[in-house]
């Protein structure tokens, strides 16, 4: 079936994109079509400040704390769900985040009290999130190490497309009410853990238990082993950084872009080619990339988003901006991929959710200061900004090259693959 569907596809890159594609298991496929479907339904968040400004009529300084304690929950989001994914497993953390979040959706729909939207909103940032520890060390679980840079490849594929559509879809149902949005996303995150739940066997590679010393006693099974772990610590640091460089995207992007007398809909037109790029490069170069050496890997996704933003400095038409996005956008394809394969490849097995949790915390490490530290730079001038994202980024690049030896030597030695490797998924 999939090589009927490729005939529209030039000869030259149909091998590349069905050999991306091929040799995946059924429960990862689940995993994908459940993450397309919720991502399509994700139109509630890029709509929120509207939302709660005009269709509930709270002030902009209400509405922007009101987004600040949503941050707030999803700080601590990925933390406690990696411990939820390696306390009562994957697939039931992933419906519980889920089915909560879908409850949340309604409920916030109805509210209209500011104390009530305060501890639902807060509720929804603790939720929201929950499903991402859990789906990355499932697909460690079910996934051999060889594989699991394209199947993250693939998985942030999906989420780009999904996502991409939702933007679109939610500005389509704005028209109809904005509580229409959240009765769309809360089915779609329903459908989502009820799909993973019912079509995914997690017991055909379930997580491994924890050692025991000679007296019984469990250790190293908490945080606190993440934390001794200098070689995922110093990896976290470096994730942060890029995060940081990577979120500008979302906070100081649109602004540098208005202060060069550029509209909004300029704005739209990078945020699109961006897409374009991960939809189209994604598939085709996910074979590649997971065959390569992923801290080069790494290393060069690093160095193409801090020149990327760095040369934001010298950008001042749509055109300009929209090579810049093609240059950062290949960095993304590169980097997301490959860390959250580092990520669960330094894990040992049983706390593989711990430490996607902590992998996911690095974002957040360094996304919640990169709006506040973004603006106070660029106040100081637009090449103040995209110079210190370039330096940020090459730092990180350099830094990730230097740790790469000892990453190796983790790798090395961790478990090459699934204690049963499911049947794979039918690709012709």
């Amino acid at each position: 079936m999939l090589t009927r569907l490729l005939t529209w596809i030039p000869t030259s890159a149909a091998p590349r994109l069905k050999a991306g594609l091929s040799g995946m298991p059924r429960a990862f496929w689940a995993l994908w079509v459940g993450t397309l479907v919720n991502r399509i339904g994700t139109m509630v968040q890029p709509f929120f400040a509207l939302y709660l400004t005009s269709g509930r009529g709270f002030s902009t300084a209400v509405a922007g704390t009101l987004l600040t304690v949503f941050a707030v929950g999803m700080l601590f989001s990925q933390l406690i769900a990696g411990w939820l994914a390696d306390r009562f497993g994957r697939r039931a953390t992933l419906l519980g985040g889920m089915l909560t979040s879908a409850a949340l959706m309604v409920t916030i729909a109805l509210s209209s009290s500011l104390y009530a939207f305060a501890v639902e909103l807060f509720l929804l940032g603790l939720a929201i999130d929950v499903y991402r520890p859990a789906s990355t060390a499932l697909v460690a679980d079910l996934i051999p190490e060889r594989d699991r840079t394209r199947a993250y490849g693939l998985l942030f594929w999906a989420v780009n497309l999904g996502y991409t559509a939702g933007v679109l879809i939610g500005g389509a149902l704005v028209a109809l009410g904005f509580s229409t949005l959240f009765w769309v996303n809360s089915a779609t995150c329903a459908a989502f853990g009820l799909l993973v739940w019912f079509a995914v066997d997690d017991r055909a590679a379930p997580p491994a238990p924890a050692p025991t010393g000679p007296d019984g006693s469990t250790a190293g099974s908490g945080f606190g082993a993440v934390l001794r772990d200098r070689v995922m610590c110093a990896f976290i640091l470096i994730t942060g950084g890029y995060a940081f460089v990577y979120m500008q995207t979302m906070s100081t992007l649109p602004l540098a872009m208005r202060a060069d007398g550029l509209s909004p809909a300029a704005f739209g037109t990078a945020m699109a080619v961006n897409g374009v790029v991960i939809s189209v490069v994604q598939p085709l170069a996910v074979g590649r990339l997971s065959r390569a050496n992923p801290n080069r890997v790494l290393t060069v996704g690093m160095v193409l988003v801090g020149l990327g933003f760095g040369l934001n400095a010298l950008a001042s038409s749509v055109f300009g901006y929209s090579l810049t996005t093609v240059l950062w956008s290949l960095g993304e394809i590169a980097f997301t991929g490959a860390s959250a394969a580092t990520a669960v490849a330094l894990a040992p097995p049983h706390l593989r959710g711990r430490y996607s949790g902590a992998y996911g915390f690095a974002w957040s490490l360094g996304g919640l200061p990169a709006p506040v530290v973004g603006a106070w730079l660029l106040d100081h001038g637009s090449a103040a900004l995209w110079l210190t994202c370039a330096a940020i980024g090459l730092l990180a690049a350099v830094a990730q090259l230097l740790l790469g030896p000892a990453v190796a030597r983790r790798i090395t030695t961790a478990d090459p693959a699934p204690t049963t490797t499911p049947t794979p998924a039918a690709v012709d």
